[in-house]
């Protein structure tokens, strides 16, 4: 496992578990971040980092990024 911020852009990843505090697990989830779920990183510019899941395009901060395991 390692942190969405190491994958590789354009890979397809699967989404094994996602660590940090209950509220910023929960938002994630709404955006579609559970165990299991497929997410592409598009690409990671300054502190951002913009993936696609669940057929949408999400710009997450490279903090949250860094607490999704793929």
């Amino acid at each position: 496992m390692m942190p969405l911020t190491l994958a590789k852009e354009g890979a397809a990843n699967s989404v094994k578990k996602i660590g940090g505090k209950p509220e910023i697990r929960r938002f994630l989830e709404t955006l579609g971040f559970v165990a299991g779920a497929d997410v592409t990183v598009v690409s990671q510019m300054g502190g951002n980092v913009i993936v696609h899941i669940k057929d949408s395009r999400v710009a997450i901060s490279r903090e949250m990024a860094s607490k999704i395991l793929v």
